[in-house]
Parts: structure tokens; sequence; C-alpha cells
């Protein structure tokens, strides 16, 4: 991933970066301001054990479990559809261990709706991963909790082929190549077959994506201080494949200007800060119009958002959710002044306003995670525990 941005701190986690560059920051503190624009990692191969920057896949340590975590994300912003994405702060956390058979236990979202054989993603995602790198998946156990909504366009199909990647890839032992190569975002896209989830899933914060004929790339995009997301979400789910079967084969010259134009205002007002610019680049001609007839709640909630303050509403994904952003959290909320928080006045204004037209559903009332999938334990773990520990979220690796 490329950062078009100056970093304050080192470009990668020290997890996440070779050494070289971790090296080259303290050396050459001046010099890597630029350099950092071209060369930040910030994907989860890269971290000792399952990543290498030599272009090759090496051995590495086989494990014999592992827990990993992967961010909702929040497709297209309005006019990047299958280009740009932002990973939310929603969380799926997933545990594979080696064993004699196959088992999977799922609870909170998709209870009881998701398979739970062969024909699960994360199933077939840690296959993946396993025959990427030249080895047979063994069979395996898989414990999920899933936080992130099931079908309802805040990506949980990427969730799930990401944790399942990063999971059959520290089990094999196996390195991959990470700066220039990628390969995660290659398989993962393969997969997927666009990268505006995947790419926020992996690398966190506000992504674009695109292919060069060759492979995929995703670069950074810059992701303001204290913007938050508010996102209403329908009892009904959305598959991707109906929603994409409305959208028209040829569009217009005049269809395209429109959203080239709203996308470069987007990529820029995250870069300025200039957020009242949102409220224009936000809007599409490409996909949500055409929509509109599957989700009748969506114009609705997006001019009840907007009037109660938003700085811009989408139709997240493929739909049916909604998304909202608000700078509302640049402080902290028992400090701040009641009237420069509006998050709840959004959320309770598209509740309403779907309600209204008959349509249930749920606030999420969240932020942008610029952190994407990683690994939480591992037996045997990454740290030398005692000597040299390695502190994450939910414990130490």
């Amino acid at each position: 991933t490329h950062t078009k941005h100056t970093p304050k701190s080192p470009p990668g986690d020290n997890d996440k970066q070779p050494q070289h560059e971790r090296d080259m920051w303290s050396v050459r503190r001046g010099a890597v301001r630029c350099a950092a624009a071209r060369r930040c990692l910030a994907g989860p191969l890269a971290r000792r054990g399952f990543g290498n920057d030599s272009g090759a896949i090496v051995d590495g340590k086989p494990r014999d479990s592992v827990t990993v975590a992967v961010p909702a994300t929040s497709a297209n912003m309005g006019p990047g559809f299958d280009t740009i994405g932002i990973a939310l702060n929603v969380w799926n956390t997933m545990t594979v261990e080696r064993s004699d058979k196959l088992d999977i236990i799922v609870t909170g979202e998709g209870e009881g709706k998701v398979p739970v054989d062969e024909n699960n993603l994360i199933v077939s995602s840690v296959r993946k991963a396993f025959e990427s790198v030249g080895e047979e998946m063994p069979p395996l156990k898989y414990t999920c909790h899933n936080r992130i909504p099931f079908a309802r366009g805040l990506g949980s199909s990427s969730a799930g082929i990401c944790a399942g990647l990063l999971a059959g890839l520290v089990l094999s032992g196996k390195e991959v190549p990470v700066w220039g190569h990628e390969m995660f975002l290659q398989v993962a896209c393969e997969i997927e077959g666009h990268p505006d989830n995947v790419a926020p899933a992996i690398y966190g914060g506000i992504q674009l994506g695109m292919h060069t004929g060759e492979r995929w790339l995703s670069s950074r995009v810059q992701t303001p201080h204290g913007l938050q997301a508010i996102v209403f979400i329908p009892e009904s789910i959305g598959e991707t494949k109906v929603a994409r079967a409305v959208l028209p084969e040829h569009l217009s010259y005049e269809q395209a200007v429109y959203n080239i134009s709203r996308t470069a205002f987007l990529v820029n007002a995250m870069n300025t800060n200039n957020l009242a610019d949102l409220k224009y680049a936000t809007q599409d001609a490409l996909h949500q119009p055409q929509r509109s007839s599957q989700f009748p709640h969506m114009n609705a909630v997006i001019e009840a958002a907007m009037e109660a303050g938003a700085h811009c509403a989408y139709l997240s994904g493929a739909g049916p959710s909604i998304m909202a952003l608000t700078s509302s959290a640049a402080g902290d909320v028992f400090t701040q002044k009641a009237g420069e928080r509006n998050e709840q006045v959004v959320a309770d204004a598209m509740a309403k306003a779907a309600e209204a037209i008959g349509v249930p559903g749920k606030i999420f009332l969240t932020e942008p995670t610029q952190r994407g999938a990683h690994v939480v334990a591992a037996d045997p773990p990454f740290s030398d525990k005692g000597r040299i520990n390695i502190f994450r979220e939910a414990g130490v690796v």
C-alpha cells in the first residue's frame, strides 16, 4: 500500500514492516518522509513469521492455532464503484486450530445462517491460502465470533476471505511476498473479484484499489481526524449478485464524467480535511440510482442524515445499509460541548426516516480504523514471552 501523506510516526508498525525500513526511519528521518509515501507496507503479512520482501515464498514456522481479527468495511463511498472503501471499527474474530476433523462454531451475526461445512467461505479461503503456498490444508476447527452484520453491505464476505487467508498463512508457516508483490491482496482480490472491500479489510483506513493489467494495487487515502460513521442496517439482507443484476451494461460519457469528478473530489476532501465537499463528493450516477428500486429506504435515509447535519451519506457497498459520516468525534465525549456532537441526532433521524416507510433496522455508531486484518494470538506465539512481548488489542501475540 502506498501512503499519500507524510506520516507522523514510522511508516509501518514494527510487526508489519521489514527491519531495514525501520532502521531507515531512525537513520534517515528526513529522507524517509518522501520514501514513506512510496514504501509504507501497512499490511498484515509483513510481520515476522509469515511475510517477506524477497519476492519468493520461503519456509517459516508452522503453528498449531491462530486467532485473527478483521474489520468491517464500507465500499464505494458513493461514486467509487468497485474502487474505494473504508475500514470500520467493528470486528469479526476467529480462532483456527489443528484438529482431527472439520468443526465450525459460529456465534453472533450470521449464527444459524452461514454454512458450517466445506462450503463456508472461511474454510475455502483457508484452503486457498494453503494451496497458494503449495501446502495441503489439514483438518481444522474454526471458532468464529461475528460482529459484522451478515449480507448487509458491510464487507462480511471480505472479512471472511481475509480472515481465512490470514489464518491459513499463519498456520502454514510460510513467508509470502509483501512489498512490491502484495500476495495477500492478489489472492483476496482473486476470490472477491474487486478490491474495494478486501483492501481496507487487509490494510485498514481508506483504500483505493485498481488492477494494472498485471496485478492488483491499493493506495491509502488520508482519513480525517475525528471522522465518525453512523450506519443504518435494515433487518432485511441484500445479496450482491442481485444488486449487481440491476446495473446496466453500458454507461454514457455524462455518467462517467459525473462519477470521475466526484471520486476526485472525494479523495481530495479526505486528504485536505475539506469535509464540506463530501456533500457533493459522495454523489453517484453509476449504481445508487439503479439500486434505489431495491431499497425503498435509501433516498429517505440519506436525505434524513444530511438534513440532520451529516457531512455525507451513501449506500454502503451493494446495500442495504446506509452510511453517514460526521466529524463530531474530534474531542473527548466528556469534554466536548454537546452542540459539537451530532452523531446521535443523525442516527435518530436515519432510524425515524426508515421507520416511517416501514423498514425496520438498527444503528451502529462507530469510526474508521487504521488497522486492518491482524493476528491476535498464536500458538506457538510470535513473541518470546518473558523477554519480548508484542501487545495487541486482545492480548499478547
